[in-house]
């Protein structure tokens, strides 16, 4: 063994690297081009600047696939090196966008959403593409060159007589296994579990690199495909234990069926954040119908959206469903066929007729499948409305509602039951560039400053006029002035006299931190960004924007202002709350809901996110950085964070299990088993 050793370390020390170079350019160039692109990558989104792991890991993969150029005679690898190129080059700016616009890393089984993208490609280009993801061409070009140059100087020619293509090919896939092996040594039991789990892939993509993720992901990718094959007993039995352990049937407390037998108008208002309703300019609100209908009914100002890549269609699962978003795709694409005991469907069951209403196209995110499992027994898209008005991707939002105003009264005229329906707005979507169409809502500031004279006069500087968060706050004055005039119909139509309306914001809109940046820290009096040495600059890091996300939940009657139910409730909420909550209020509840009736909780309400990040009144968690924001002067102990952070992830791995595995089919079967005695 002693010689053994030896004899490989004075090989090592005796190898002619010098004659390796020389004879390995374009392997070397395609690996130390590629694994730069990769850095790149982690640079620009996850700010990984100095962990060696992802590099480690991302030298093993490049060299497991440089290994097999050797196949391939020195005048010809060019090509499998260019194609590979075009590959990994493809992953770096289609994963550079994509974190712009998700905070998040692409996937696989995203491909089956592909025709959504055709339909926010505006956003994309107009809000999301910077310059900066285009750095990555320079790789594939730099590939060009060096082939040309040496097929000038017949390199080719002279390295094939000397080179020993199975040799080197062999060499390579050992280095790239040490490599592996060094990196696979070097990973923690913690990263361990992360990676299996994928619900970060921010974390992911920082400790394994972008390449170990991907791979990952197609692994991934496969699981709805077996899912029945493996894991399924050990998924049912933690199903089984976790609803086991939790109180079931309606809540009992002064909400319960006090809406029982209303309509229930829910409208999903698309993109509209809390900051929204928070946000003046020149004493004009952004949104004063909102803000009005806050006021005068039931306000819950903690909200957040628990979405994932799915977005709206996440929103729609989440509300619905009281489950969270899967960590691989997206539901109402991968797993549109599995049972789900849902709000449309427990309110048909009580006896309503239940739709949904939507101006896009019926094929957007697969609703006029996942509508109907869902429970709705009718889903009027696009092809159901005239489209007279156009604003931002499709008709606007004054003649949705207009023309859904008519629909709604036809059905309550001639149905002799109460109604459900689901109205999904869609003019506030981005890229937020339609505002010629938005009105003459005014983003600009005004502000007092002397003049040569010493007089205090009245300026008026640019402020967000012509950025996206100003387009932005315009598009949403529109959407409210929209949801007015809704309102207004309704009631001349006399429709509100029985009916409560639920808003909610599906997601926050999607903008970059820095528009915000400008928003908090704009010096009117030089049109630009305070200085960070400046005392009155406000710092807005990750976790104001990552609070600043807060949609809105309001809930709203024509006769409920001025009662007991007319108030704010400011405990931290999440999508899933909202069939907990607001089905307890209508007499219906699901046995696998996993949020909570916010009026039912003695104590903290736990808001778990598809990252793994979580959030309550006390605190927000990071769960990719361990380390959390203090949202209240009360001491935090270790044992709070330890307690909540396994129950956010207990949340999601149940949640994630009830949707691959089909759980809720299968506990029916077993259930009916046991109650026929087979």
């Amino acid at each position: 063994m002693k010689k053994k050793l030896v004899s490989i370390k004075n090989k090592i020390i005796n190898y002619n690297y010098k004659e390796y170079i020389n004879t390995s350019i374009m392997f070397l160039t395609f690996i130390f081009s590629n694994l730069i692109n990769l850095y790149l990558v982690r640079f620009f989104t996850v700010k990984n600047y100095f962990d060696i792991k992802p590099i480690i890991a991302d030298i093993a993969i490049l060299l497991f696939i440089g290994a097999f150029a050797y196949i391939f005679k020195p005048k010809n690898r060019f090509k499998y090196f260019m194609v590979w190129s075009i590959i990994l080059t493809a992953i770096c700016l289609i994963d550079s966008i994509y974190y712009t616009f998700y905070m998040s890393f692409s996937s696989i089984s995203l491909l089956a959403t592909s025709t959504q993208v055709v339909d926010v490609a505006d956003a994309l280009v107009k809000n999301v593409i910077k310059v900066k993801d285009f750095v990555y061409l320079w790789q594939p070009i730099l590939l060009i060159c060096v082939h040309r140059h040496l097929k000038k100087k017949e390199y080719y020619g002279k390295i094939q007589k000397v080179e020993r293509r199975k040799k080197r090919a062999i060499n390579t896939l050992i280095f790239a296994s040490v490599m592996a092996g060094i990196f696979i040594i070097s990973l923690t039991s913690l990263e361990i579990g992360r990676f299996n789990k994928q619900w970060n892939r921010e974390y992911i993509v920082s400790k394994f690199g972008l390449l170990t993720y991907h791979i990952n992901d197609a692994v991934k990718s496969l699981e709805p495909k077996f899912s029945t094959l493996f894991g399924y007993d050990q998924a049912y039995k933690e199903f089984r234990e976790y609803y086991d352990n939790r109180a079931t049937g309606l809540s009992n407390n002064e909400y319960t069926n006090i809406f029982s037998g209303k309509n229930v108008i829910m409208i999903h208002t698309e993109s509209m954040q809390r900051t929204s309703m928070e946000t003046s300019f020149n004493g004009l609100e952004v949104t004063p119908n909102l803000n009005r209908l806050a006021s005068e009914g039931m306000y819950f100002d903690n909200f957040y959206s628990q979405v994932s890549v799915g977005t709206s269609s996440d929103t729609e699962f989440t509300v619905s469903t009281s489950l969270l978003p899967v960590n691989n795709g997206t539901v109402f694409i991968s797993y549109f066929n599995r049972t789900y005991i849902a709000f449309p469907k427990l309110m048909h069951d009580k006896g309503y007729y239940t739709f949904s209403m939507h101006g896009n196209n019926g094929s957007f995110w697969n609703r006029q499948v996942m509508h109907k499992n869902l429970g709705y027994e009718r889903f009027y898209s696009k092809a159901d409305y005239d489209i007279d008005e156009e604003v931002g991707l499709g008709l606007s939002d004054k003649s949705f509602f207009r023309q859904s105003t008519k629909i709604i009264s036809d059905i309550k005229n001639s149905k002799n039951q109460p109604f459900f329906a689901t109205l999904i707005m869609l003019s506030n979507h981005t890229p937020f560039d339609d505002v010629e169409k938005y009105g003459d809502y005014d983003v600009t500031m005004k502000y007092k400053t002397t003049n040569e004279l010493g007089e205090e006069v009245e300026e008026i500087a640019p402020y967000l006029e012509g950025t996206s968060l100003g387009n932005y706050f315009k598009s949403s004055h529109y959407a409210d002035e929209a949801i007015g005039e809704f309102i207004q119909e309704l009631d001349e139509a006399g429709i509100l006299d029985n009916t409560i309306l639920v808003f909610y914001g599906d997601h926050d809109g999607r903008l970059p931190k820095k528009e915000y940046n400008l928003m908090y820290n704009y010096d009117p009096t030089t049109n630009s960004v305070l200085d960070k040495d400046n005392p009155d600059y406000d710092e807005f890091d990750y976790y104001d924007y990552e609070l600043n996300r807060s949609v809105p939940l309001i809930i709203w009657s024509k006769d409920m202002k001025g009662t007991k139910y007319n108030t704010k409730v400011h405990t931290a909420m999440g999508m899933y709350d909202v069939l907990p909550t607001v089905g307890n209020m209508l007499g219906v509840y699901s046995p696998y809901q996993l949020g909570h009736d916010i009026f039912s909780l003695n104590g903290d309400n736990l808001v778990p996110f598809p990252n793994g990040n979580w959030l309550t009144n006390k605190v927000y968690y990071n769960n990719s950085k361990e380390e959390y924001l203090p949202l209240t002067t009360e001491p935090i102990d270790n044992e709070y964070i330890k307690k909540n952070s396994e129950e956010a992830e207990k949340m999601l791995k149940v949640s994630n299990n009830t949707v691959v595995f089909d759980l809720i089919e299968k506990d029916n079967e077993n259930k009916e088993k046991d109650n026929t005695g087979e």
